[in-house]
Order: C-alpha cells, then sequence, then structure tokens
C-alpha cells in the first residue's frame, strides 16, 4: 500500500507537543483537505498514549461525552494525546474544554479539530482566549499537489485545491458534482446558513457563484450588488463576503495604502481559495482563454502567499498597479506576477519610486514550482 502524503501541519503539530507544556492545539481550515488524516498520521508516531475521540460517531454530544473523553484521556498517563474531531458537533464545547483545561493543563496534550472553520473560531474567540495555538491549513497547494499526484501547472491551475477530486478528473461532470455536493454545499449549507443568519440563502448562494468568477480581481461592492437579483446594499454583500471567508472559500483583500483607514475602505480584490473553485464555475475549456488562465494564476499566487504569517495586499493608483503587497516584519514584498494575460506593465516601477525600500518579486508560471514549494524563502532569495 502506497504511503500517504504527509502535510506541512502534522510536522508542526508535533513540535510544538514536543516542547515544554504545550496549549491546546487547534486545526481549522477547508474541508475535505486532510485535517483528520494527517492527526491520525501524527496519533501513529505520537511516543506516549492517545485517545482519539470523534463527536460524529455518536448521536447526542452534550458536554458530558467531551468529559468523558478527557477523563479517559487522564487514565492514560501523563502526556497522553486527546484528539477530538468535529468538536463543534458538542453543546457548548468551548466553555467545557476551558473548564477542563484550567483543572488539568498540565496532564494532558490536546488537539481539538472539526470540519466547521465558521463554528470552531467563534468558540475559540468566546472562551478559550489565551488557551490556544491555532493552526491554519488551506486548500492543498501546487507543490502538495506535484508530489502526491505528479500534478503539472496546467493540470494544478484546472483542478487543483481538493486531493478527494482526483479521481474524478477525467469526467468533468462527474468532478463538477463532487466539488458541488460534497464540498461547496456541505460548506454553504451546513457550516453557514445552519449557523449564521442569512435572510436570503438563494441570494447567498448566489454571490458565491458571482465572486467565483473574479479571481485576483478588484471588484467593488457596488458592482457585487448590482448582479445580485435582488435588492440589498453593500453591508450585506461584505457579509457574505466575511462568511465565505471565515470558510475558507474566498479570500477578499484590502488595498495597500500607507494610511491604514484608506486600505479598509478600498474595493476588495478577490482570491477564490483554489483554482478549482473557479474553473468549476467556468468549464472544462477555460485554460485555451489566457485571459482566464492568467487569473487563475495570479489567484493561485495570492492564496500561496495569503498561508504566510503577515499581512497581503494589493496596489493600484489610476491605471498602475501591483499584484500583491506582501507586509511582514517591517518589510514590504511588491509582487508582479506575470501569467500570460494582457496588463499595463509601469505598476512595478511607479510603487517602488513610492515606497523605494520595497522588495520587487516577479512570480512567472517558469519559477511558480520554486515559489509553491517554499515561499518565504524564495522571496528571501530573490528579492533586491
Amino acid at each position: 500500500m502506497a504511503k500517504l502524503y504527509e502535510r506541512s501541519f502534522v510536522a508542526q503539530l508535533e513540535q510544538r507537543l514536543s516542547v515544554g507544556q504545550p496549549l491546546i492545539q487547534v486545526l481549522v481550515g477547508p474541508r475535505q483537505v486532510g485535517k483528520t488524516t494527517g492527526v491520525k498520521q501524527l496519533l501513529a508516531r505520537y511516543p506516549y498514549a492517545t485517545h482519539y475521540a470523534n463527536a460524529d460517531d455518536i448521536l447526542t454530544t452534550d458536554r458530558t461525552w467531551l468529559i468523558e473523553q478527557w477523563q479517559k484521556a487522564l487514565l492514560l498517563g501523563k502526556k497522553t494525546l486527546l484528539v477530538i474531531d468535529e468538536i463543534q458537533k458538542v453543546s457548548n464545547w468551548s466553555e467545557t474544554v476551558k473548564s477542563l483545561w484550567d483543572k488539568a493543563s498540565k496532564a494532558l496534550r490536546v488537539i481539538i479539530l472539526g470540519s466547521s472553520s465558521l463554528q470552531l473560531q467563534k468558540g475559540l474567540t468566546e472562551s478559550l482566549a489565551g488557551r490556544f495555538e491555532l493552526i491554519r491549513t488551506y486548500q492543498w497547494s501546487f507543490d502538495e499537489l506535484k508530489h502526491a499526484f505528479k500534478y503539472d501547472l496546467d493540470r494544478y491551475l484546472m483542478y487543483g485545491g481538493y486531493p478527494g477530486a482526483v479521481a474524478y478528473e477525467n469526467e468533468f461532470d462527474r468532478w463538477y458534482g463532487y466539488l458541488k455536493d460534497s464540498i461547496v454545499e456541505s460548506v454553504v449549507g451546513k457550516d453557514i446558513l445552519l449557523n449564521h443568519k442569512v435572510g436570503n440563502p438563494a441570494l447567498f448562494r448566489q454571490a458565491f457563484e458571482i465572486l467565483c468568477h473574479y479571481p485576483a480581481q478588484e471588484i467593488s461592492y457596488t458592482k457585487l450588488l448590482g448582479q445580485l437579483q435582488e435588492k440589498g446594499n453593500t453591508d450585506l454583500v461584505k457579509y457574505y463576503i466575511e462568511l465565505y471567508s471565515g470558510a475558507f472559500l474566498i479570500h477578499p483583500l484590502e488595498k495597500y495604502s500607507a494610511k491604514n483607514y484608506l486600505s479598509r475602505g478600498s474595493s476588495p480584490k478577490v482570491l477564490v481559495s483554489c483554482p478549482a473553485l473557479y474553473t468549476m464555475h467556468e468549464g472544462a475549456q477555460v485554460l485555451a482563454d489566457p485571459e482566464k488562465r492568467g487569473r487563475i494564476f495570479e489567484a493561485a499566487v495570492g492564496t500561496q502567499l495569503l498561508q504566510l504569517p503577515g499581512d497581503l495586499y494589493y496596489w493600484r493608483e489610476k491605471q498602475k498597479e501591483v499584484d500583491f503587497v506582501y507586509k511582514y516584519q517591517g518589510l514590504i514584498y511588491a509582487v508582479e506576477v506575470k501569467s500570460g494575460r494582457r496588463k499595463l506593465s509601469q505598476g512595478l516601477n511607479a510603487f517602488m519610486v513610492k515606497f523605494p525600500k520595497a522588495r520587487p518579486v516577479i512570480i512567472t508560471p517558469e519559477n511558480f514550482a520554486q515559489f509553491s514549494e517554499n515561499s518565504r524563502k524564495f522571496l528571501d532569495t530573490i528579492a533586491v
């Protein structure tokens, strides 16, 4: 049997759990990207006792079930690794974990995860402040899919993001159905609409499809609102985008400015979280269009940058633009994406005149594999 590919968050979790007295480790990310698989890979080699419990396996999950799992782990001895999967399905889980952790934080190592990132993040902010570390995992990168499934760049730009869909790539309609029903609808129907107030679910779904047609494009809230079939306001569109962002489907970027208040008032640049969420709406021949292919590639660069620590923006003044501005620890990287689509080329020079300390970076299809393999190293190596 072939060895399963191991995502980088597994080693990150392992390192954190092996040092000192770790906080609760919380793993959040989109559905169907291997969070549970990765945790089980870690459990298989953890040097002490382990206890894995999945709240999805039982019909009623009140707080007593969570207490029972905690006690089972305590009986296995110190440094036992307790993993609670699908924890968002336990009523009042965050308050219960807070109480248990405060009484016995030195006895156990704890990982919690679940399929609903929105519910997890809400529980963390309400009850567990100061008691946890967050690890965000995203849809699969080009580098991961290249090593796990031998992807080339075109295959990634067409199908990239979800490993579970690989088996259906030879039948576009079946591949589309898997993404629509098993991933998008699960997130929209289960994670968002069941737990957040959305007045018009049909309009909410329509907004997602419209947003997916604008990968790596700046678009005003007013324009988005104008494409919806019912009346609303810009606050409604902002709320929709906020929910889709929390669910790891859409990521809006603010415009870069030295004055923060100008960034907050800008039109967003939309990043779809992986190529598949764009191509599923555009059809099987999407890569034949240089403009659309270029947009997908630019979005792929953006979502890779988004996973780095720090802040990500875009920049534009009149007709001059820089695709991405990455800011971290006082350094500013001006990232220009050479994607093959037609666009004006004076933006990078204009940005460097305005912000002379910025480091210019040019990413192309030829160097994208190196960028995807280790983005931080890539930036530090070529930025001048």
